[in-house]
């Protein structure tokens, strides 16, 4: 995994959890739902690049 990837994908993560704890604060069931799958999907991209980076070793 790049140290590109592995900033996108906190970046993401991270923007997945601001948008949780917005959602939270002003009680927007959307805003949380969108905010787990961000995160979601930056723990796919993650795992998938973990995957990738064990079988290069």
């Amino acid at each position: 995994m790049s140290a590109a990837d592995k900033i996108q994908n906190a970046a993401e993560d991270l923007k997945g959890k601001a948008k949780e704890a917005l959602g939270n604060i002003t009680n927007d069931d959307n805003m949380v739902a969108e905010g787990k799958a961000e995160q979601v999907k930056a723990d796919a991209k993650k795992a998938g690049e973990n995957v990738k980076d064990a079988f290069k070793h």
